[in-house]
């Protein structure tokens, strides 16, 4: 069996970076894109904020123009989802849903993170039309709009604060009667006049019919339903790095992000390298996980010739 010179395992912005700079290189990279292609920004509409885009893109035109750009340059493209990797041995080898197996000298690890939902009927429904994960992605398009963000951590606090500069009022639904964010960001918070903290409050139903439109809510403390009227819905309860595959073999945080070395791409194994959300806890954004996957190509790059 031959061995690849780089596997690229993800196909959202740092996997199709990734693949682009490598195949440039003239490394033939393989890049696995799984059975839904595109990652977070395939659930996107209007992407407004990455740069060569002057009138925004769809998020799936975007990952599109990403897909054709490393197609150009020779990168293999496989829609599988690969379900087994061997770490233990060098070269490293891996397999996909079709029980087929490939060795190589170097693999990246793109698969991104997914957000956690709330598990609503209409949640799905009016992504994009109303409901985001993402304020900094989506933030924009609620100037001077009522919104409210779900959560009672530090992720919550800080999509509260960025909308609170835009929007006309931010709602935060907290579920219990105390948060998890820090001191500092809650002070801040409360300093917010257009900030309104709904303590015991838990969203229960989305409505819309084209776009979202309100929302009910459960009061535990006052044991009512109530109906707010939004017009975005932020989820904030955190995400997840999609690191299950690899959490035998590679070194992750406590919450399940891959740790890549100082000032690199590389993990605590030798030739292995992640790129994107998987590997970001922080800032999440396409143009960072891009940048990541244009640094993990270049140290596949400068590994193999070392």
């Amino acid at each position: 069996m031959s061995v690849q010179n780089v596997i690229i395992i993800g196909a959202g912005p740092a996997g199709y970076t990734a693949a682009i700079y490598a195949a440039r290189a003239g490394l033939h990279p393989i890049l696995y894109q799984g059975l839904q292609p595109g990652g977070q920004l395939m659930l996107t509409t209007d992407v407004d904020n990455y740069p060569g885009y002057p009138n925004g893109i769809l998020g799936p035109d975007m990952m599109l123009d990403f897909k054709n750009q490393a197609s150009r340059f020779g990168t293999k493209l496989v829609d599988k989802d690969v379900t087994k990797v061997y770490f233990d041995t060098y070269p490293y080898k891996i397999q996909d849903n079709d029980n087929n197996t490939l060795l190589a000298k170097t693999i990246i690890i793109a698969t991104g993170a997914s957000a956690k939902w709330l598990g609503l009927e209409n949640e799905k429904k009016f992504y994009g039309k109303g409901v985001s994960a993402c304020a900094i992605c989506d933030g924009f398009f609620f100037k001077d709009k009522d919104v409210a963000v779900v959560g009672g951590g530090d992720t919550a606090a800080e999509e509260a604060l960025y909308l609170s500069k835009m929007c006309r009022k931010v709602y935060v639904f907290v579920r219990r009667n105390v948060m998890r964010a820090s001191h500092i960001m809650q002070e801040k918070m409360k300093k917010k006049d257009n900030i309104v903290i709904c303590w015991q409050t838990e969203v229960k139903e989305i409505h819309g019919k084209n776009f979202l439109e309100n929302v009910s809510v459960y009061d535990a403390s006052k044991n009512v339903v109530k109906i707010v009227n939004l017009k975005g819905l932020f989820i904030a309860i955190g995400h997840k790095p999609n690191t299950d595959l690899f959490l035998t073999h590679i070194n992750v945080d406590q919450q399940g992000y891959i740790q890549t070395k100082s000032g690199c791409t590389a993990t605590n194994l030798k030739g292995i390298f992640a790129a994107g959300d998987v590997q970001d806890p922080i800032y999440r954004q396409a143009i960072t996980a891009a940048s990541t996957g244009c640094m993990a190509a270049l140290d596949v790059e400068k590994f193999l010739i070392e």
